[in-house]
């Protein structure tokens, strides 16, 4: 029997590139979002948990029905509400969203699979990805429900649209013949434009809260989809353009920064790693 991974729910602090540990976890976690009111929600075994960065430990957030929530979740911009992807009801994943302390899930998305990753600044539009006529693609709809409406279809594989906090773009990444570099387009579906353009395989790009960097996940050169228990490492760019630094290297991958993870001041984000 393959042994559980240790996770290490983390976070990386920009000023002097130190790396806390804020839990140690004996089993598998994923995916932190950063709450203003200075705590961490993360997921595991299809539940989400609070962890209080004062006084960390995992503490339970009631989802209602919603007992299979993968690693796309995260918190509405004024922090009063969660959105989660959960298949509990459906065939596949689901958006809903609920009460940040918790409560019934209200449905958002019709169509299923769909991913969350991002909410729109002023708090009215999501950004997913969904597997529809056999491909992902980039769509977005209003919070409560709608019709949805497809940015891009010019790849043969998105995912991790998130927006700048302006509002005026969504970063996501997109594959094409085998390479994943990160893009940015207008919340309208026009500009779309390549920002990353090297052998690494890069993914889920997060535009920082003051608009200044953009942080990401790089995975080895030929990596195929985002497993896992690979060697990769988070790297930071500048928003308005420039080359990319790597901040740190770890065992990680899939659970790692899949979802808006920085801290709201944008001087620190959270992480996850894991331990053979």
């Amino acid at each position: 029997m393959k042994p559980t991974l240790r996770s290490q729910l983390c976070t990386y602090d920009l000023a002097d590139g130190a790396v806390r540990i804020v839990l140690d976890h004996a089993g598998h976690i994923e995916a932190p979002n950063w709450h203003p009111d200075g705590y961490l929600v993360v997921n595991g075994d299809g539940r989400l948990y609070r962890v209080p960065l004062d006084a960390p430990e995992l503490v339970p957030i009631d989802t209602g029905f919603a007992i299979a929530c993968n690693n796309d979740h995260g918190v509405s911009p004024d922090g009063t509400r969660l959105v989660i992807s959960d298949k509990s009801r459906t065939q596949g994943s689901c958006i809903y969203t609920l009460p940040i302390a918790g409560g019934v899930p209200r449905r958002v998305t019709g169509a299923v699979p769909s991913y969350w990753h991002g909410w729109s600044p002023d708090g009215l539009m999501l950004a997913y990805v969904g597997r529809r006529d056999g491909r992902f693609v980039l769509l977005t709809c209003p919070v409560d429900g709608g019709a949805e409406v497809c940015l891009t279809d010019a790849f043969d594989h998105v995912d991790g649209p998130d927006y700048t906090p302006d509002g005026a773009w969504i970063w996501f990444n997109g594959e094409r013949d085998g390479a994943v570099d990160l893009w940015r387009v207008r919340p309208d579906g026009t500009d779309l434009q390549q920002k990353t353009d090297d052998a690494a395989v890069n993914w889920f790009p997060h535009p920082s809260p003051d608009g200044a960097h953009v942080l990401y996940l790089a995975y080895p050169a030929g990596t195929a989809g985002h497993p896992g228990g690979l060697d990769v490492a988070l790297r930071l760019k500048p928003a308005g353009g420039g080359p990319a630094k790597t901040l740190t290297r770890l065992y990680g991958g899939q659970g790692t920064i899949n979802v808006p993870c920085w801290s709201p001041d944008s001087r620190a984000f959270a992480f996850v790693r894991f331990v053979p």
